[in-house]
């Protein structure tokens, strides 16, 4: 067990995977923190709506994946922040390796995987907090983790600018949302005609 590896459950991203029986599964969560030093123990919280929840819950297991900056954004739409009831998220996903625990974590994108075994469970409402026991933890790369920040300025596609149709006034900038501009207009802002105006 590598200690150091749970310097980076400061902050971050993880990928939470828990096993029932043959069914894998997993969801994005990003509260994961040490507890204590001795015994080495640490804390995740997870929605109740999530399947990894009730997984979780059940056998008292869970790996957790601490994603990096270079994790591509194909992980987090397949993972998600909520996970599926009947899919096998680790089902064909190349890029896994299975702990000692039998539960998968992933590889590859991540710079450390810690287990841990359960052994208090706090309900808050509407997530679950779990206390457990840490049973392995590695080191993968020295790549630095993703925080939501990083993730939200990096790696989540910016959402693209529908262009208004119409015509704009290359003077001021306003926007005539119509198909035809018609022959006497007058801009609203800048009182030019129709000789200002181009068709977006």
């Amino acid at each position: 067990m590598n200690q150091k590896a749970m310097f980076q459950l400061s902050y971050g991203l993880f990928v939470l995977s828990a096993k029932d029986g043959d069914f894998q599964n997993g969801c994005i969560i990003n509260t994961a923190m040490q507890v204590t030093d001795s015994p080495l123990r640490m804390s995740i919280t997870v929605n109740k709506g999530n399947k990894t929840c009730e997984m979780i819950e059940k056998t008292k297991e869970f790996n957790v994946s601490v994603l990096t900056q270079k994790t591509q954004f194909e992980v987090f739409t397949h993972f998600g922040f909520q996970s599926g009831r009947t899919a096998d998220k680790f089902k064909g996903w190349a890029n896994k390796e299975t702990a000692e625990n039998g539960i998968y974590y992933l590889t590859g994108c991540t710079n450390a995987y810690i287990s841990g075994k359960v052994t208090q469970t706090i309900d808050l409402g509407t997530h679950m907090m779990f206390i457990a026991d840490v049973t392995a933890a590695e080191i993968l790369s020295e790549e630095p983790s993703v925080t939501y920040t990083y993730y939200q300025q990096n790696i989540k596609p910016k959402p693209v600018e529908q262009k208004k149709s119409g015509y704009t006034c290359t003077i001021c900038g306003y926007v005539y949302e119509g198909d035809e501009l018609p022959p006497d207009y007058i801009c609203p802002i800048c009182k030019h005609g129709v000789d200002a105006f181009v068709k977006n």
